[in-house]
């Protein structure tokens, strides 16, 4: 069921964009250098397509590359598509905006309303689904992180971003409702979201709802101070081969409602010499306890010796440690080094060495042996193009 949707909502994109086409290429059009496009006669019927395509903006990338991995003492290999998202931005009114996003690789994203409610952007309502507001990664988009990995362990497990069995993925997203805006000359950032806590195109399994608030200050030129967290029950799905968290969290079993409460508090810092950010992340479910910290950033070459070549290449580099429940010793450490190339504006070319020193197994059913404290070797290489 879940495909033939995926299939259809697909369809009545591309249908949609074909449809455009033809009614474009009924009236006489130039395309600029820029990719703008001009209408050669002012008609009505010119005057509405203006109208329309000044309120429309189309966003896109796609991301795939090559892993080599040895884990366990066994080597694999594969190439892969992690990602390829398209997605509009309608604007209805000077106020008023919807956006629609959707991966081609994968299910619908986003979808969701926003109405500025005062004049300047102090106060904005959002109504739909969209990546909540947990930590200072997880808003953050895939093309503009370091990592081939993309976001820290702590990140991807305490959001939902897919590694927490008990939540099952769900891409750091959720439906709800969200307030946010910015004062200051944009120096204070907040935002507060009421969301289902259940994840992607699905219904709440529970009554309770989970509230997240997000406070950003920068108090520099550069520098983003973040502080997040979150209070709420969870309710735990089967959705992995773990079945589901018996391991990560042997307490809490499948269908029940539990604590999920977490907090975190970290800072980015960019510069023509150095982009870097790091955050302290910390959670609750039930009664099992995790905690992680990271530290990621880029420096350009052009510093070392290369003035040309270093404004496109940087050297990359991250430290990462979570411990995924505290009372049963799950800690990893992941160590990440590696090169950038921009080719052009937002496309790159990304070559990464990977080490982790704890892995998981994989075999639900032999729990002392599931986390292994041992080395975990991988490459990765990955393409991203992008277009605004």
């Amino acid at each position: 069921m879940r495909r033939r949707n995926t299939f259809i909502k697909t369809t009545l994109v591309i249908l949609a964009l074909l449809g455009s086409t033809a009614v474009m290429g009924q009236i006489p059009v130039t395309i600029t250098k820029n990719g703008r496009i001009e209408f050669k006669e002012d008609t009505e019927k010119n005057n509405w397509l203006k109208d329309i395509s000044s309120r429309i903006k189309l966003h896109g990338y796609a991301q795939a590359g090559y892993t080599y991995s040895r884990q366990g003492g066994q080597d694999k290999n594969t190439f892969d598509l992690k990602r390829v998202l398209f997605w509009a931005e309608a604007k209805i009114t000077d106020r008023w905006s919807f956006l629609f996003m959707h991966d081609f690789s994968s299910v619908v994203q986003e979808y969701y309303t926003d109405y500025r409610i005062t004049k300047n952007k102090a106060l904005t309502v959002r109504f739909g689904q969209f990546k909540n507001g947990l930590s200072l990664e997880n808003p953050l988009s895939p093309t503009a992180m370091e990592a081939i990995d993309v976001y820290s362990e702590a990140v991807t497990f305490l959001t939902g971003c897919g590694s927490d069995p008990l939540l099952g993925v769900q891409y750091g997203r959720d439906l709800g409702l969200s307030l946010f805006g910015e004062t200051n000359d944009g120096k204070f950032r907040y935002e507060l979201d009421v969301m289902n806590g259940q994840g992607i195109n699905k219904k709440d399994q529970n009554n309770f709802k989970d509230i997240i608030a997000r406070l950003e200050f920068r108090p520099i030129e550069g520098l983003n101070l973040v502080a997040t967290g979150q209070v709420g029950r969870g309710h735990a799905v089967s959705s992995s081969i773990y079945n589901p968290g018996i391991y990560y969290n042997p307490t809490t079993k499948v269908g029940a409602d539990y604590k999920r409460n977490r907090w975190t508090a970290g800072f980015d810092y960019k510069s023509k010499a150095l982009n870097m950010h790091g955050e302290y992340l910390e959670g609750w479910d039930g009664a099992a306890h995790s905690w992680g910290a990271y530290l990621t950033g880029a420096v350009p070459l052009a510093h070392f010796g290369s003035p040309e070549l270093g404004k496109k290449l940087e050297l990359v580099g991250s430290y990462d440690f979570f411990n995924f429940n505290t009372s049963l010793g799950m800690d990893q450490h992941k160590a990440i080094g590696g090169l950038q190339y921009w080719f052009y504006k937002k496309c790159r070319l990304q070559v990464q060495y990977v080490y982790k020193s704890a892995y998981l197994t994989g075999k639900a059913s032999d729990l002392p042996t599931q986390f292994i404290h041992g080395a975990d070797h991988g490459i990765q290489c990955q393409l991203q193009v992008r277009f605004n």
